[in-house]
């Protein structure tokens, strides 16, 4: 689960930025430079992303990482479990959240009681 939360992460940064260096990558994932290099590698190798170079004035070796089609229909699937995840999740919590409040208002009752 947690390595596709990260492909997820990843899949989702770089559609919306395909200039992003692997530095840039790497701290918007809170990750290292040499994790992201081999997330995109393996991305790479699946044929969910393609590197491409592109000139840069400041950086020549630069690349534009593009998702495939596969990695688009990828993406959207990886998304959809995420989701459903985050959804669960949010159902614990706010069931917690009532069990809490609860347990306070309860517990308020006893102390006006006394």
């Amino acid at each position: 689960m947690a390595h596709e939360d990260t492909h997820y992460h990843l899949l989702r940064i770089l559609e919306a930025n395909p200039e992003a260096t692997q530095r840039e990558l790497a701290e918007a994932m809170g990750v290292s430079v040499g994790k992201t290099n081999y997330l995109l590698r393996g991305l790479m190798e699946k044929g969910l992303v393609k590197a491409q170079n592109f000139r840069r004035s400041d950086n020549k070796r630069a690349y534009l990482y593009k998702l495939t089609p596969a990695g688009v229909a990828e993406k959207v699937r990886i998304t959809r479990r995420y989701l459903a995840r985050r959804r669960e999740e949010y159902e614990r919590i706010r069931d917690e959240i009532e069990d809490l409040e609860a347990e306070l208002r309860d517990r308020g009752a006893e102390g006006r009681e006394q």
